[in-house]
């Protein structure tokens, strides 16, 4: 069991406090992202916010210096995400206290995380393990060329509201727990396309504002071919603009069509879960294409 994390703390002279993140305001949170190099606009720090839980440290004149985030799916999984101490500070305990106050939090929770390189060992002493490699493609895009005609196109379209269960369902089953919340306020800011057969979704992907551009996620599908048609449409409507997608996905079609629509592998992370007590591991599955953005998986 974690112990209580303590309300305060004391880094090289001076003292920290936390606090929620709500506590917050956007242009600080904005401040502590930019330091460390992450390019998130305000608007994407606020839809965080509303979708998840955190803390803030702040020293004693009311500088923002930390920050630690969790996004509860249902009552035994979580992802977390936002973790970000100001570069003086990393090598001083700042992160392990703001987690120290997210596990407490999600004692017995299944967690998965998606931890940066300089992460990585504060996360393995945490007790997390290495699931798999997520890579961040990204990129100013080109068309992608047209789709070839030799065997039966599938029937890609434009989701609508009604489209919203068919949606969750899907999601649910590649991301492992059901997140259908997410999934709604994530439909309410994006474009979807939609694969369908025999009149049933079977491959979706949406594609929001976000960072620099835009983010193509959360992806689903059963095979390279179906994810490759229904992010088709996006690459091909941000032609000439900057794109994001994130996935698991290394080798293949897949990769293949990222690469040739101007979506190279910018950086890498590490997906990384913890067992919560008595629950078995929750896993993502195969037909997870991109995610929803690093901290919500």
């Amino acid at each position: 069991m974690d112990a209580p994390a303590a309300e305060t703390k004391v880094i090289d002279s001076f003292k920290m406090h936390v606090a929620t993140i709500e506590s917050a305001n956007l242009e600080q949170l904005h401040a502590l992202s930019v330091s460390v190099g992450w390019p998130l606009r305000s608007e994407d720090l606020q839809f965080l916010r509303e979708c998840g839980h955190g803390y803030v440290a702040r020293d004693d004149i009311g500088r923002l210096t930390g920050s630690a985030m969790w996004f509860p799916r249902g009552d035994d999984f979580a992802t977390i995400g936002m973790v970000i101490t100001s570069p003086r500070l990393q090598t001083n305990g700042t992160a392990r206290w703001l987690m120290d106050h997210v596990l407490s939090d999600c004692r017995g929770c299944n967690l998965r995380l998606n931890a940066t390189r300089a992460a990585r060992r504060l996360y393995h002493s945490l007790g997390f393990q290495p699931l798999r490699t997520i890579y961040q493609c990204q990129g100013i895009v080109r068309r992608p060329a047209d789709a070839t005609t030799t065997t039966e196109q599938p029937s890609v379209r434009r989701l609508e509201r009604e489209d919203l269960a068919a949606v969750a369902d899907l999601d649910a089953e590649a991301f492992g727990v059901s997140r259908g919340a997410l999934i709604g306020k994530l439909f309410g800011q994006s474009v979807g396309y939609g694969l369908l057969r025999a009149g049933r979704l079977s491959a979706f992907a949406l594609c929001r504002p976000f960072g620099r551009g835009h983010v193509i996620g959360p992806v689903v599908a059963d095979s390279d071919a179906d994810a490759i048609a229904v992010i088709r449409q996006h690459v091909a409507a941000h032609e000439n603009q900057f794109l994001r997608l994130d996935t698991p996905v290394e080798t293949g079609p897949f990769a293949t069509f990222l690469s040739q629509s101007g979506l190279t592998v910018f950086d890498t992370v590490l997906a990384m879960s913890r067992r919560g007590k008595g629950l078995a591991d929750v896993i993502p599955g195969t037909n997870l294409y991109g995610l929803a953005s690093h901290a919500l998986g």
